[in-house]
């Protein structure tokens, strides 16, 4: 299916590996100039080669309000206007809620919440430009049913779909949709750090641990980022229009809302 966007320029947060690589990849296989972002100079750049396409390596820790600005500035110059933005960061520390201190809790906000709303806010004007605009959030499954010791990523992760939410109203009317993507269990460092942690608090080993969480997804494995990436570049498509403010869960069937 051709989705429309070829020729558009995408900046991807936290696109060097995982779920974000994932959607740099398939975005690019799209056609769309692709910025590929994350913390680590050398991982950046070795995604954008590994995707290929002319994708392009923007690092710079999307926390920091002055790396924020550097990342959006060289996205522009390499590729122009931004159109398409994916965000996208590594979650907060699994662990019950008790456990953890404020200075976690302002951690996350600072990582998982705030860039994504800043980056938005900076790229809505290229998107007014154009005509045309798609963000979409990569968050959690837990945003539609709480897990266990996930508050602090299921906390900061509603927020941003608060926010968001409103913001899809408010620009609906440009031509830009906003819209989060809901991974569930996926076979990611990111879901590595959770069952290890499940595998210490019960004593059990980490393998065990990653096995039962296979199990518990009605499709008995757990998610791959190519099971995710289609998912992200349609919602940024042409075909997409007429979906904003909307919460795509992409997690085998594990979560279980009515709606």
């Amino acid at each position: 299916m051709d989705l429309g966007i070829s020729g558009r320029s995408a900046l991807v947060l936290g696109g060097t590996q995982g779920l974000g690589f994932g959607c740099a990849r398939t975005l690019a296989e799209a056609g769309v100039k692709v910025a590929v972002n994350g913390r680590d100079a050398t991982k950046a750049q070795a995604a954008a080669d590994e995707i290929g396409a002319g994708a392009v390596a923007v690092s710079g820790d999307i926390s920091d309000p002055k790396a924020r600005r550097e990342i959006i500035a060289a996205a522009r110059a390499a590729l122009g206007q931004i159109t398409i933005l994916v965000t996208n960061a590594g979650g907060p520390p699994p662990g019950p809620v008790e456990d953890h201190e404020a200075d976690v809790w302002l951690k996350a906000l600072a990582t998982n919440m705030l860039p994504a709303i800043e980056f938005a806010r900076q790229l809505l004007p290229d998107m007014r430009n154009e005509g045309f605009g798609r963000i979409v959030n990569v968050t959690s499954f837990t945003v539609r049913e709480p897990y266990p010791n996930m508050g602090v990523a299921t906390g900061v992760r509603a927020g941003l779909t608060g926010a968001m939410r409103s913001l899809s109203h408010e620009v609906a009317s440009d031509g830009i949709t906003v819209n989060n993507l809901l991974p569930g269990l996926m076979d990611t460092g990111a879901l590595e750090r959770v069952y290890t942690a499940q595998a210490k608090a019960k004593g059990i080993t980490a393998q065990v641990a990653k096995d039962t969480m296979a199990q518990s997804v009605p499709m008995r494995r757990l998610g791959r980022a190519e099971d995710f990436g289609p998912a992200c570049a349609f919602l940024c498509s042409v075909h997409a229009a007429y979906i904003t403010g909307q919460n795509l869960t992409v997690d085998g069937g594990l979560s279980r809302p009515l709606l």
